[in-house]
């Protein structure tokens, strides 16, 4: 028998398109016991996401904290977790602009909990999103109403994560809420082009937590707006590059 981790692991990777052999390979386990597993009736997704949630599996942790830390920042940035229905779903929506974001917000998902993740299309975006129970374990910021207008406070146990992979919050924050810009001023008659990253949020526990994650790379910004942080000083973009990146 083998343990239920590995079979949950395998039909993940079945689900999001993998093969049966190319799943046979990963798992090393023989094709006929794969095929089984993946063909078999469909087990509930909420039976992949419990064992996958590490607040409720503390003793054996699949996530990957970088890809947590990632998701988490685009979730205050441009997502929101409905648990009113009977299985709460995680919806993040993304600009077709970027396909590569919407890949990589699929990807993270994947990594953190889903067993099996949906693009939903509208006009101009995408809603990437993932049915499972145990989604508000891991985003204790849900709730009613808009963010920006109820209190944002990160849990211990994710204060934690954050420390550890403040890069990788950044880049979630900065591909929702951000953008890194050509910005142009004229200096004697004479004009100027420099790259600069600004984020935009209206809840100011969100802009706190980005200002902190900055003050932890110790990298220079300042506020320009009530609701706009600005990063321009030359040394302290070449640092937000190396851990953010224009969007792709």
């Amino acid at each position: 028998m083998h343990p239920p981790e590995i079979r949950a692991h395998a039909r993940r990777l079945y689900l999001s398109g993998a093969t049966v052999a190319d799943v046979a390979r990963n798992v090393r386990l023989p094709y006929r016991t794969v095929w089984h597993w993946c063909r078999d009736r469909p087990e509930p997704v909420a039976q992949g996401t419990a064992l996958r949630c590490f607040r409720c599996r503390p003793d054996d942790n699949p996530t990957d904290q970088a890809a947590y830390a990632y998701l988490l920042g685009l979730y205050l940035g441009d997502g929101y977790l409905i648990t009113s229905a009977r299985v709460p779903v995680l919806r993040i929506s993304c600009s077709k602009s970027w396909p590569g974001l919407i890949d990589a917000c699929a990807a993270a998902m994947r990594a953190v909990l889903a067993a099996r993740v949906q693009h939903v299309q509208h006009p101009g975006w995408v809603n990437v999103q993932s049915y499972g129970k145990h989604w508000p374990c891991l985003l204790p910021q849900h709730g009613p109403g808009k963010k920006h207008e109820r209190p944002i406070v990160l849990a211990d146990w994710q204060r934690e994560i954050l420390v550890d992979h403040p890069g990788d919050f950044l880049r979630g924050l900065f591909h929702s809420d951000g953008c890194r810009v050509a910005n142009r001023v004229t200096v004697r008659g004479k004009e100027y082009v420099y790259p600069r990253y600004m984020f935009v949020n209206e809840s100011a526990d969100i802009m706190g937590l980005c200002q902190w994650a900055l003050d932890l790379l110790g990298i220079a910004w300042r506020m320009n707006r009530r609701n706009s942080l600005s990063v321009a000083r030359r040394g302290a973009v070449a640092a937000l590059d190396r851990h953010v990146g224009p969007k792709s």
